[in-house]
């Protein structure tokens, strides 16, 4: 993990702030504060919590991307395929030389060795990728980022400034895993041979992600979609009760169970509900809710990188990107008629205390809660909603539009919204 240094400039403006609120120049505090947060974003950014074990020495999935021209297996991935299945490039971590060299169009965005070489210069977000002395990708490890974070293509599509906590809905990531050339021991766990696990990652399709599929084995549902679910944001969880489309758990919960039990970091998790062996009968026989490593390399970040999500904020709504007019009209019928508020309650926009509903509740079948320790659904935070609407809306983009949400709130709560009521809460939707 690399870690960069609070610049001088920054303990200034806490001694300032200290001075201005009357703390009689004790900012430890603040200083202490602004230290997790900075902490926790080299980790969300950067740390792979030794998961390389797994992807690149386990999986050999650093072969697939150097392809055999460059000491791996297959084709490679091109900078140009590597875009196309939804990673991302970080611009601020390229040099001007290159900069100005990709704005010519001298770079080869077909080559694999051009992403060998973005990797080396840790620019890949969310990919870290581990060479020699001789520069040759001996493993490879992944990030929070991987799924966390876009970027905002200032410079071309895929490529710009960091957005971190953004759900990157462009993201492949099951089409990514597949072609690593070592899935036995995947398919082993699940129980199925290797086309099996291939056949699944593919399915799950951009911006999807299955987390239970450890757990309990369940690759599709009962109509035969995939059991993977949109990426959710990890901004604006602050005053959030509990995390994820089911609330396993709280942020530090939701961070140990994915960098241990689907990162594959080295660290500890305790959860005895992963015992339930009718549920969980993978996460029982393996003992998921019970693990430990010789090297801890994921507990002692935690608490860092808690603070960092929790300091996200939901970005606004771009100027002109809804009528302002309508947007206050659907407000008051937010907090009225549609009786949205009931429980998206602003401003955290989901229930202060226990956010969680049954299926029948909110008229959605069960499958995916039934998946959770608890059965049930989170009502999720609504600020940001206009960043992540790609891939449609709810855990498993059942609906395509926002539109196709009211409507269905609207007939299971027989409201009697007009046609003229709906179109004003989309607009107050997409503004906040």
């Amino acid at each position: 993990m690399k870690y960069r240094l609070i610049t001088a400039a920054t303990a200034a403006l806490l001694c300032a702030t200290a001075g201005a609120t009357g703390n009689g120049g004790d900012f430890s505090t603040e200083l202490h504060a602004v230290r997790q947060v900075h902490e926790g974003r080299e980790t969300f950014r950067y740390a792979t919590f030794g998961d390389e074990a797994f992807w690149g020495d386990a999986l050999g999935l650093h072969l697939a991307l150097a392809g055999a021209a460059n000491g791996g297996v297959g084709p490679g991935v091109s900078p140009a395929t590597a875009l196309a299945v939804g990673l991302k490039v970080d611009v601020d971590a390229l040099p001007r030389p290159l900069v100005r060299s990709l704005a010519r169009g001298e770079v080869d965005l077909s080559s694999p060795a051009t992403t060998l070489a973005l990797l080396k210069l840790d620019a890949v977000v969310g990919v870290t990728g581990l060479f020699d002395r001789q520069g040759h990708i001996t493993s490879m490890g992944i990030q929070c980022s991987l799924c966390h974070s876009t970027v905002d293509d200032s410079f071309a599509p895929g490529i710009g400034h960091r957005r971190d906590g953004w759900a990157n809905r462009d993201l492949n990531v099951g089409a990514i895993v597949a072609l690593a050339p070592h899935l036995d021991g995947v398919a082993t766990l699940l129980g199925v041979d290797v086309p099996t696990v291939r056949k699944v990652l593919n399915s799950w399709g951009p911006g999807r992600f299955d987390a239970e599929l450890f757990m309990d084995g369940k690759a599709f549902r009962p109509d035969g979609k995939t059991a993977a679910t949109l990426i959710p944001p990890a901004f604006g969880l602050a005053g959030v009760n509990l995390h994820t489309y089911t609330g396993w758990g709280s942020v530090p919960y939701w961070n140990a169970f994915v960098a241990n039990l689907e990162m594959h970091g080295k660290g500890t998790f305790f959860d005895p509900r992963l015992d339930d062996a009718t549920k969980f009968p993978i996460a029982a026989r393996e003992r998921f809710g019970h693990v430990t490593s010789d090297e801890d390399l994921i507990t002692p970040a935690l608490p860092a990188l808690q603070v960092y999500q929790l300091s996200l904020r939901a970005p606004s709504a771009p100027r002109g990107s809804y009528d302002r007019m309508a947007a206050n009209r659907g407000e008051a019928l937010f907090n009225g008629k549609a009786k949205c508020s009931g429980c998206h309650v602003p401003p955290l926009y989901t229930e202060p205390g226990w956010n969680m509903h049954t299926g029948a509740e909110i008229g959605v079948d069960e499958f995916q809660a039934k998946r959770s320790p608890d059965e049930r659904y989170r009502t999720t935070p609504l600020r940001g909603l206009w960043t992540h609407g790609k891939g449609g809306y709810y855990h498993d983009g059942r609906f395509a539009t926002l539109d196709a949400v009211i409507d269905h709130y609207d007939a299971r709560f027989a409201l009697g919204l007009s046609g003229g009521e709906k179109a004003d809460l989309e607009q107050f939707l997409k503004s906040l």
